[in-house]
């Protein structure tokens, strides 16, 4: 599992007991007997973490919390921070804790240089980010509400109004600002994915917590009506960036997956023709290559300030711009409950197009089976 980590592994205090919170002989819990529940506790109500400065982002150890073993949740949040903290660093290998820490570096050094152009952007006023129908279903927060705004055309994708076109107008002009300076300043920077020539990553010159905002009290409640099987009840990182479509950008994005339970994607702007998104269907890693079903075909055309949600295995790709500027913005949301969770998974993929099919090819094969021995049998008793 990737996590945002840099921890010494070596200086690390010992971790007391889940037991009774005083320690066990030793004062310590030995590292492969750290463990999490395998569903969350919904009746706690887990703590915050955001006034400590710590190594992993607050949000994943609130979002770890609810799955601690009853016997630790009631220990004192230090407690429950050294526990979790432990799990964390399991599963942050050496080399990704490094790679983190180079990447914070880079991160400062822009901050450190760069000037925002639009401040307003930098922290969350959602009066002003957000069309009113959505920020409506969103303070109404129940099931109807939250149906109410949505367009599902294909099984698993929700399309709805989102963004106010002044802050469409506003972040494209920040991205560009920034683009100016990278090439003033000649900094290198890194593009959003290994796929996009062009493009920002937000959350490397600043947008970081904004994003984390949006995630949080925007995607997130939306996540658990529409994705509960795949972590969506349970993001606790993201990733932010912008992509740009042109005869002088990137021109289409071949058919891929994205590296997130969930995917944001709402179109910013400008003027453009062509740049429709294809969907199809959602698969599990065994089956990403597998083919496709008529049902599971979409075509989508993008439309300034208008968002499109699905699961990030969900098979997608974008067809090439044909005229014009297409800018967007993605968030690739994650859980990694989910990633951990997921190991354990036996059978068959609930959300898996593929598996689905597979799993009533066995059901139907076996009642076909059954019928014929109770044929059999019966013919073997009228003779």
């Amino acid at each position: 599992m990737s996590l945002d980590g840099s921890v010494d592994r070596r200086k690390q205090p010992q971790t007391p007991s889940a037991g009774n919170g005083n320690g066990n002989r030793n004062g310590v819990v030995e590292d492969d007997k750290l463990t999490l529940g395998r569903s969350p506790n919904e009746s706690h109500k887990p703590e915050s973490y955001e006034d400590l400065k710590l190594e992993f982002s607050p949000l994943l150890f609130s979002s770890l919390e609810q799955y601690l073993p009853s016997n630790v949740l009631n220990l004192s949040r230090d407690l429950k921070l050294q526990y979790m903290r432990h799990i964390l660093v399991r599963y942050s290998p050496e080399g990704e804790r490094t790679r983190v820490q180079r990447h914070r570096e880079y991160r400062k050094k822009i901050i450190s240089n760069y000037q925002p152009l639009h401040r307003e952007l930098y922290t969350m006023h959602a009066v002003n980010f957000f069309v009113p129908s959505f920020l409506k279903a969103i303070n109404d927060n129940t099931k109807e509400s939250l149906r109410s705004i949505m367009i599902e055309p294909s099984p698993g994708v929700y399309t709805f109004e989102m963004l106010q076109p002044h802050f469409c107008e506003l972040l494209l002009s920040e991205v560009e600002n920034f683009e100016r300076w990278v090439h003033e300043t000649k900094f290198r920077i890194m593009r959003p994915n290994t796929m996009n020539k062009y493009g920002a990553v937000l959350d490397d010159f600043g947008l970081e917590t904004m994003l984390d905002k949006l995630m949080e009290d925007f995607i997130c409640p939306i996540s658990r009506v529409f994705f509960p099987e795949v972590g969506g009840s349970t993001l606790d990182s993201h990733h932010g960036f912008v992509v740009e479509y042109g005869m002088d950008r990137d021109v289409d994005l071949g058919f891929h997956v994205d590296d997130s339970e969930v995917t944001l994607n709402v179109c910013l702007g400008k003027q453009f023709s062509g740049g429709e998104l294809f969907f199809r269907g959602i698969r599990c890693d065994n089956h990403v290559h597998s083919g496709t079903e008529q049902e599971e075909i979409l075509d989508y055309s993008h439309v300034p300030g208008r968002a499109v949600l699905h699961r990030g295995r969900h098979r997608h790709g974008a067809r090439a711009t044909t005229s014009g500027r297409r800018v967007n913005l993605l968030l690739w949301c994650r859980s990694s409950v989910f990633r951990e969770l997921k190991k354990y998974q036996k059978e068959f993929s609930s959300w898996c197009g593929e598996c689905q099919r597979e799993k009533k090819e066995r059901q139907l094969l076996a009642v076909g089976a059954t019928k014929l021995e109770l044929l059999n049998r019966l013919q073997k008793s009228t003779s």
